[in-house]
């Protein structure tokens, strides 16, 4: 069984999502982060670095429990555990890993800092959440030309698209306000209908 520690943000509902879309059964542990949750003691016994997700997987390698954070890292076990979403063909496998790595450390937080800059920063100004939001539509561009090449990031269905979708779901206002998009408008729609994804995206809801 395995022990899932998160909330409702774009990498609580990552690792959901591959938890759902890979069959597995687990249990939920919602963290409140306005609570201040992720900086208890307990939780921080999990992850010194206070933030979610985390898992425990009680039959990691070897039968030994698994302790991991890190929505990517957790993402990746996942598909290496249980042979899912992830290629064994190398050069699959690398198209796979490079879009996977593009939702991970180019989207995510580019989305991250609009987010910041338009609730968290102290001070709001105009002409940087602009900015933000640009660089951010910028890459949703490059996006959706590559979805009008293939029916998903790497060709076939893949952690990549499991990496994606959470930004793509936090960020459907601006995506639909913005003229075109139409492919990434389609991806979405379908991989949102899957229903691993469905249930796991309200998992921390």
């Amino acid at each position: 069984m395995i022990d899932l520690y998160t909330a409702g943000t774009g990498n609580g509902r990552r690792a959901s999502i591959m938890l759902e879309e890979c069959g597995l059964s687990y249990n939920v542990h919602k963290i409140d982060l306005a609570k201040g949750d992720q900086k208890t003691p307990q939780f921080l016994k999990l992850n010194p670095l206070g933030a979610i997700p985390v898992i425990v997987d009680a039959d990691g390698p070897g039968g030994k429990p698994v302790t991991l954070s890190q929505s990517g890292a957790i993402v990746l076990y996942l598909a290496d555990k249980t042979g899912k979403f992830l290629p064994t063909d190398k050069a699959k496998r690398a198209t796979a890993l490079q879009w996977f790595m593009h939702a991970s450390t180019d989207v995510a937080p580019a989305s991250t800092g609009l987010f910041l800059v338009t609730n968290a920063a102290p001070d709001k100004v105009a002409s940087i959440q602009a900015y933000f939001e640009t660089r951010l539509l910028n890459i949703f561009r490059g996006n959706d030309q590559r979805l009008g090449e293939v029916e998903y990031l790497a060709g076939d269905y893949s952690i990549a698209d499991i990496a994606f979708y959470p930004v793509v779901l936090a960020r459907k206002d601006l995506i639909d306000k913005t003229d075109g998009l139409t492919n990434l408008k389609r991806w979405a729609a379908k991989v949102g209908a899957r229903p691993g994804v469905a249930k796991g995206a309200k998992v921390p809801a």
